[in-house]
């Protein structure tokens, strides 16, 4: 009889699981395309998501200085994604919002991944599927910030 092997380490898994996400999330991104670098699809899809924004709140958002944000919000609005909009009460504060076609870059490039994602679990087995399924609400649960 063969002796079972020990369990993994949380040190182990977790080595493990940081590989899984950075391979997992550098194929999204890759099957995304758009043509904007990821800092620029994070912040679009940040504005998207939770906009309008001053400039920093979504620096405070993104995690980056404010001079970094405001050169990323330029490109995107020289690209037309992103439009900037005066304050109503106090015209020193901007707002940037997405656009009809920052909206639309958005859609098509969640499909663009979705649609990647499905195809590759139609080569999953049933088996495997139920297995991914089942952890899903356990990663949704290492991404809460602690309380």
């Amino acid at each position: 009889m063969v002796p079972a092997s020990p369990a993994p380490t949380d040190v182990e898994i977790a080595a493990r699981l940081r590989l899984s996400a950075t391979r997992l999330a550098r194929r999204l991104r890759q099957e995304g395309g758009g043509g904007l670098t990821p800092s620029q699809l994070s912040a679009l899809a940040a504005v998207h998501n939770n906009g309008p924004l001053t400039l920093g709140a979504l620096a405070d958002y993104e995690r980056v200085a404010p001079p970094t944000i405001t050169k990323c919000v330029a490109k995107l609005e020289a690209d037309g994604l992103l439009e900037r909009t005066a304050d109503g009460t106090d015209r020193r504060i901007h707002r940037v919002s997405t656009t009809k076609a920052g909206d639309a870059l958005i859609a098509e490039t969640r499909r663009r991944k979705t649609t990647w994602l499905t195809q590759r679990l139609e080569a999953l087995d049933p088996t495997e599927r139920s297995r991914l399924a089942a952890a899903l609400d356990v990663l949704d649960r290492l991404c809460e910030e602690p309380r």
